[in-house]
């Protein structure tokens, strides 16, 4: 079930202090993902993707990590789950937790992003702010463009 998917990422089988507002509970996770919450005893295999997407995130906040690795959340997804996963990855960096996100959707990477490093052909060929790469439309040109 989507509960037992969400026990299963905590670290060492118990959570340390359930009474702290900083530790990642599964009501906390529900809280901040209310559509797991309605689902909270179906299986996870009969979730959409979006769905599929949110849990996987929440699994993973209830090891209560300081910094989360994101690896392209929002592929596949559509335009409606696209925002709404960007916008509950940055209530989560509100709250806390950095991330180290992974992603090909350039306006969602850069909406959340405060440092940027673009890839290509197996190296790092920008490293910076997003008003640095703001500033230079060579390297956007050359990343960035199809």
């Amino acid at each position: 079930s989507v509960t037992d998917n969400l026990l299963l990422g905590i670290k060492g089988g118990e959570i340390s202090n359930p009474n702290d507002p900083n530790i990642w509970t599964v009501e906390r996770i529900f809280h901040h993902f209310p559509k797991l919450s309605e689902r909270a005893n179906q299986k996870g295999r009969f979730l959409s993707g979006g769905e599929q997407q949110m849990l996987t995130i929440g699994r993973s906040l209830m090891g209560n990590p300081k910094l989360l690795l994101v690896d392209e959340p929002t592929e596949g997804l559509a335009p409606l789950l696209v925002k709404e996963v960007r916008d509950i990855l940055e209530g989560i960096h509100k709250v806390g937790v950095s991330i180290l996100l992974v992603e090909h959707n350039i306006k969602v990477a850069l909406s959340l992003a405060s440092r940027v490093y673009l890839m290509g052909k197996a190296h790092i060929g920008f490293a910076g702010s997003r008003e640095e790469l703001e500033a230079q439309p060579e390297i956007k040109a050359k990343y960035l463009e199809v």
